[in-house]
């Protein structure tokens, strides 16, 4: 039987890459998920493609930068499905490729808008939602970026090492609620966000291979795998922690 039979999972940021690869594992694994977006195209197609597979999901088409979305995002979830067990809070942005001496201020606006603010309001709304219900599960997705320093991306680096805290902070608080919270730190996945970032780096595929101990990059399916985990009775006493999935490459 799958693990997730019967219950229901919100996924952030799924309408393609690592969200899509996360919605998906889920819906292998029996839950009903909410695709969401403000991506409505790519949204609607990971719907078509869990749906294909045999899986159940619907699309909510929202920002996690406002309020109101997010809140009216997780009703949507609860009014769908009848409860909320598992949240993903995978979406972001990452536009960043930038030496100090150009470091433009309205860009970190929008990355701590969507990657960090983003990531609190939905906790928030989830919490409320799992509270009601009795408990469940909540994964942040943090980055390699939130546990090391990567060069040109401060403010990234910024957002993602404030996931990391948020995500400690709020399992201390509601692990005695049911509630058990986590984050991943990926590493460089194969996604068109971390694949539209090598060029004005100035770097490529076989070089960050290259620099990692397994010699490849990730998949985004490896990603879902871990957020299966997190949310999986196998983690149920794992609480406040960041899962690096990254080859290796932020202890080498």
């Amino acid at each position: 039987m799958a693990i997730f039979e019967g219950k229901a999972t919100l996924v952030t940021g799924a309408g393609s890459g690592i969200g899509r690869a996360i919605a998906q594992a889920f819906a292998a694994e029996g839950s009903r998920v909410m695709i969401a977006d403000v991506d409505a195209k790519g949204g609607e197609e990971t719907v078509k493609l869990i749906e294909a597979a045999g899986g159940t999901a619907a699309f909510q088409k929202a920002d996690v930068s406002d309020q109101a979305s997010v809140e009216a995002m997780v009703k949507a979830v609860v009014d769908r499905f009848g409860r909320i067990d598992h949240a993903v809070n995978n979406a972001a942005v990452d536009p960043e490729v930038t030496p100090e001496s150009d470091w433009d201020i309205t860009v970190l606006d929008r990355i701590l808008s969507i990657n960090l603010r983003g990531v609190a309001m939905c906790l928030k709304a989830e919490i409320a939602a799992m509270q009601a219900a009795g408990g469940g599960c909540i994964v942040n997705l943090a980055s390699m970026a939130g546990v090391v320093g990567v060069p040109n991306k401060p403010f990234y680096c910024a957002a993602k090492h404030g996931v990391v805290g948020i995500t400690r902070s709020a399992a201390l608080a509601q692990a005695k609620n049911g509630i058990r919270i986590n984050a991943i730190a990926p590493g460089f996945i194969e996604t068109p966000m971390a694949l539209a970032n090598l060029e004005p780096g100035g770097m490529t595929v076989d070089f960050i291979a290259g620099r990692n101990p397994t010699r490849r990059i990730g998949r985004p399916e490896e990603i879902g795998a871990a957020a299966v985990y997190l949310c999986s009775p196998y983690a149920g006493f794992t609480v406040g922690q960041t899962l690096s999935v990254d080859g290796g490459v932020s202890v080498s």
